[in-house]
């Protein structure tokens, strides 16, 4: 009631027209009749949930910014309230007036522009770009980047879940870069790199003499890192003793160096991740679960790519821009080897993407990328879906409906010339390597059935062949072939010469 009151009044002297409700349900008679530019609502409501409330402004008026009211130990609810459309939250008792004001008057002119539908870009995305947080198109990403920076502000510690591969160091970079503490330390440490011991000293630190080869003093991450963030990727492998002691730490804002009898104080961000299900680890006894809630205030969930394909297009042309080397022209990517990388599944995710771009740009000798420049891995997954565009004779049945068999199918493939016809650019590479995968399975089927395979050739006829079809690709071109051999011109005459190769 008092905070109601004071806000009337408050607003009503800076000009704004102000309509309060003190429960839920006049709150929604309210909302159904009166248009609002910013609403201001109280999580706790004598005969309602402020979520509901929320979510029924959003779905009567979605233009308009709420700004959610919560009290000390609600912040998890807060948090969620934005993921729902919330502008941002405030914690009461309100200590500065002026904060309130500054809120939302930026909620009113969020409002206005978005009204206007000339929202902008999004207030995050400089940060983001500035160290490298690549956030996408798809609404999962965008709402995950959108609640990371608003919490970025609140000094409250972070959870940040998704598999490896996803870019939870990455993310938690752009947290501390957006936060007050932007200015201060940001360090990183695995926890599943080092051992017990070494990681306690590591984040402690410890003194003169507490262990054999501790000749001095040493200040540990908690102690560097004071007014800065720490980032405590893999949480779910420490130790039980190490929980411990880091849940004394984010209790007190103390600590203990290993061997050192003195607390030692420090004002430190920590921001998790982890690639576990610590509910689980909780109930399985492997985790603490009071140092859990700790962690878990605000909790991020990093999709994995497989659930973002829609930015597979925009990630590789940002990393081949990023990789390639400066003076490189420009690489486009053919829409052939495009779909091909949309289709394959990314079991490592953004960190895999970034490994096979970069395999990619080693191999690729022209300013286009084709299938052939792609592992092996996603032309396999490609080949899943190669079909042919014309009614072949390879189906699965004759005229008659009775089965074809292997040699059949292969038979008709090699006599069709219609079929061989209907390769084009895109797809003539993908076949080739679909044929070469076809001979060494067969290869390996004659190994089990004893059956002796064709003679092997002999290293000049190897030889001879490779050299002519070096020779083919590069058009001639001798100095090319010879590079790309790995020999000099003279032996590369000397052997055309030898094999009597044709050249062009």
């Amino acid at each position: 009631m008092e905070v109601g009151t004071f806000f009337r009044r408050l607003l009503e002297r800076k000009g704004f027209n102000v309509s309060t409700a003190y429960t839920g349900s006049d709150a929604v008679k309210l909302i159904n009749s009166t248009g609002f530019s910013v609403a201001l609502i109280d999580l706790k409501l004598p005969d309602a949930n402020g979520l509901d409330l929320l979510q029924h402004l959003k779905s009567r008026q979605p233009e308009c910014e709420a700004i959610i009211m919560t009290g000390y130990g609600t912040t998890r609810t807060a948090v969620k309230a934005i993921q729902l459309g919330a502008f941002d939250y405030i914690e009461k008792p309100f200590e500065d007036i002026t904060e309130v004001e500054e809120l939302i008057a930026k909620a009113l002119e969020y409002g206005r522009r978005v009204a206007g539908k000339n929202a902008g870009q999004p207030e995050w995305l400089t940060t983001a770009e500035r160290i490298g947080f690549v956030v996408g198109n798809t609404p999962k990403m965008l709402r995950l980047a959108t609640v990371a920076d608003k919490i970025a502000r609140k000094n409250i510690n972070v959870l940040i879940q998704g598999e490896t591969g996803t870019g939870k160091e990455v993310l938690a970079r752009f947290i501390h870069a957006a936060s007050q503490r932007s200015e201060q330390t940001f360090i990183p440490v695995n926890c599943g790199a080092l051992p017990e011991n070494l990681l306690e000293s590591e984040l402690f630190g410890h003194e003169k003499g507490a262990f054999t080869g501790a000749t001095s003093q040493r200040r540990g991450i908690f102690e560097i890192a004071d007014n800065g963030t720490l980032f405590l990727d893999e949480i779910g492998e420490a130790s039980l003793p190490i929980q411990v002691k880091l849940l004394r730490v984010l209790e007190t804002g103390e600590f203990l160096r290993v061997g050192g009898e003195k607390p030692v104080k420090t004002d430190v961000r920590v921001i998790a991740a982890t690639n576990v299900n610590l509910e689980k680890a909780v109930r399985e006894k492997q985790f603490r679960e009071d140092l859990f809630y700790r962690l878990d205030v605000v909790r991020l969930e990093l999709p994995p790519l497989r659930e973002r394909k829609e930015d597979i297009t925009m990630l590789v042309n940002h990393f081949i821009s990023r990789l390639a080397p400066k003076d490189a022209e420009p690489l486009q990517v053919s829409p052939e080897a495009m779909q091909m990388l949309l289709e394959y599944n990314w079991p490592g995710n953004i960190r895999e993407l970034v490994n096979i771009v970069d395999q990619i740009l080693a191999l690729c000798d022209s300013n286009i990328i084709l299938p052939a420049h792609l592992p092996d891995k996603i032309l396999s997954t490609g080949g899943e879906h190669f079909t042919p565009t014309v009614g072949i004779p390879a189906g699965s049945h004759r005229e008659d409906n009775t089965p074809r068999t292997l040699v059949e199918i292969l038979n008709d493939m090699v006599n069709n010339p219609k079929l061989i016809n209907t390769l084009n650019p895109g797809n003539v590479l993908l076949a080739y390597r679909i044929i070469k995968q076809v001979e060494e399975k067969i290869l390996d089927r004659m190994r089990h059935l004893d059956v002796p395979g064709p003679l092997p050739p002999s290293l000049a006829e190897i030889e001879a062949q490779t050299i002519t079809r070096t020779l083919a690709y590069y058009e001639g071109n001798i100095t090319t072939a010879a590079r790309s051999l790995g020999i000099g011109r003279n032996t590369l005459y000397r052997k055309i010469k030898e094999y009597d190769i044709e050249t062009k």
